[in-house]
């Protein structure tokens, strides 16, 4: 039950969010922005034409990389599955009008994210790069591809800001408790991922 209130909600999102919001209206250091997938693409949407889509919560990614990309002008490359990547080219050359210079579409969770996009920015020379993801993603997101030798800039989307006031704070809902849900899963991820560093079970190659 305090799972689904929004007071316990709010607590977990602003433990979970650890990455400010990307500061834009200074110049930043960087050579190439990175877009990660979030599982929530759609293989053929028919209002497209059969063609793939973002859903709702892919699509926040999208826009704000597609938002980061025009305002530095940073060679862009999209993170995920191959369906994953294909919705998030496709959206952003369609809808944005940001045409995808690298694709990596072989990742399956957030560490791959980074062990196989490392290699192909590495090549082209890029050595430091804006990483663009939910906001309680973020912190674990850029620790993965701090691994992999890369210097990261996190750009989160999605942060908290309030919502419920007065009473409303304390009945439950179910969107307080995916909320909950969401940010649970990347404390515990963190987390997870630590350890497993710290024993050297689960490492990038730099």
């Amino acid at each position: 039950w305090l799972l689904a209130t929004p007071v316990v909600a709010d607590w977990l999102e602003r433990a979970a969010e650890r990455s400010p919001p990307l500061d834009l209206t200074r110049p930043v250091a960087a050579q190439a922005l990175v877009i990660l997938g979030g599982g929530d693409e759609r293989v053929a949407a028919p209002e497209y034409g059969g063609a793939p889509a973002p859903g709702p919560l892919l699509l926040e990614r999208v826009a704000y990389g597609a938002f980061v990309a025009h305002r530095t002008a940073l060679p862009v490359l999209v993170s995920g599955t191959a369906q994953e990547a294909l919705a998030m080219r496709t959206a952003l050359a369609r809808d944005f009008g940001v045409e995808v210079r690298w694709v990596e579409g072989r990742s399956r969770d957030t560490f791959e994210n980074a062990q196989f996009s490392a290699p192909l920015l590495k090549a082209a020379g890029v050595s430091r790069v804006i990483l663009v993801t939910d906001g309680a993603h973020a912190w674990r997101a850029a620790h993965e591809f701090a691994g992999t030798g890369l210097a990261v800039v996190p750009a989160p989307v999605g942060l908290w800001a309030p919502r419920e006031t007065g009473m409303q704070r304390y009945l439950p809902s179910t969107a307080a408790l995916d909320r909950s849900r969401s940010a649970l899963y990347e404390l515990l991820g963190d987390l997870v991922r630590r350890v497993l560093a710290a024993l050297h079970l689960r490492r990038h190659t730099a």
